[in-house]
């Protein structure tokens, strides 16, 4: 009896076990979804930008900025990247990081300035396009992963959207000439920026974490704190700071006659060798 009910009963599914490397279907639509968050925000500031809800555009921006952030991290913790990945984040970058702030930026401030207004909008569009495109085709192994070569395009995005967001919650007039004339130039710099070759902190060095996470974990329940104190005000600041920084960076190396953010030259210590490897080395010798 005890066999029939064996028998009877319906078998487990077992997963086929994949080979090393490989990786469920699945798993690749994850990164991806925070790839299409990041795209649907960007568009939901161009819009936002159009029927003047300017400030709910910066929002999107943002938004958007951490969701660039996630889908990057999501895509290396679940080892989920893929070339279309690649190719699908730079797509929604140039949507959200540079047509929605260049949009925000000449609908808000810089329509009143005609050409050179619609021209600083392009600007930053065309330079973000490039800033992608060079980065998806570096292959310069000696560049330091601790920088980034030129502002990145989210950078970019983030400044303007605070800029909005600091002048709206400040309740500052656009309109006026030095706020005007201001705002233009400062538009064609972050353009300039994100061509240029100053080198912008990546945030990829955890090496101070792992070493130092008592005063890391300070400093950003400090940053956190502040930044809820004042969004719109200290936004605005670590923006300013981190836009200014490649350049100071830069000027600083420069001074120093490092010249360059390539790799620091790594002397190479020889290794304390064991009797083993000693012996091996003895016998790979060639006898005469």
């Amino acid at each position: 009896m005890s066999a029939e009910i064996k028998k009877r009963r319906p078998r487990k599914k077992r997963w086929r076990r994949l080979p090393e490397g490989e990786l469920y279907r699945g798993t690749y639509i994850v990164p991806n979804l925070f790839t299409t968050a990041n795209l649907f925000s960007g568009f939901f500031g161009i819009v936002s930008a159009i029927n003047g809800h300017f400030v709910l555009a910066a929002l999107a921006i943002l938004a958007s900025c951490v969701f660039d952030i996630l889908d990057g991290k999501v895509a290396r913790l679940t080892r989920a990247t893929s070339r279309f990945g690649v190719e699908y984040d730079s797509l929604a970058d140039l949507v959200a990081f540079g047509v929605g702030p260049g949009l925000l930026m000449y609908l808000w401030a810089l329509k009143p300035y005609g050409r050179l207004g619609w021209l600083a909008a392009f600007v930053l569009v065309a330079c973000g396009a490039l800033r992608l495109a060079r980065f998806n085709v570096q292959t310069d192994t000696s560049v330091s992963k601790k920088y980034f070569v030129g502002l990145p395009i989210p950078g970019a995005a983030g400044m303007t959207a605070t800029t909005v967001l600091f002048f709206e919650t400040w309740k500052l007039a656009t309109h006026t000439t030095l706020a005007g004339i201001s705002l233009l130039v400062a538009t064609y710099m972050l353009g300039f920026l994100m061509v240029s070759t100053f080198p912008y902190n990546s945030f990829k060095d955890f090496e101070i974490v792992k070493a130092k996470p008592l005063p890391v974990l300070s400093v950003v329940i400090v940053l956190v704190t502040v930044v809820a104190v004042n969004p719109g005000l200290m936004l605005f600041v670590l923006g300013v700071i981190y836009v200014v920084s490649g350049p100071v960076r830069y000027a600083v190396w420069w001074y120093r006659g490092m010249g360059t953010f390539r790799e620091e030259p790594v002397v190479e210590v020889p290794e304390a060798r064991s009797e083993k490897s000693e012996a091996e080395s003895v016998e790979e010798q060639p006898r005469t």
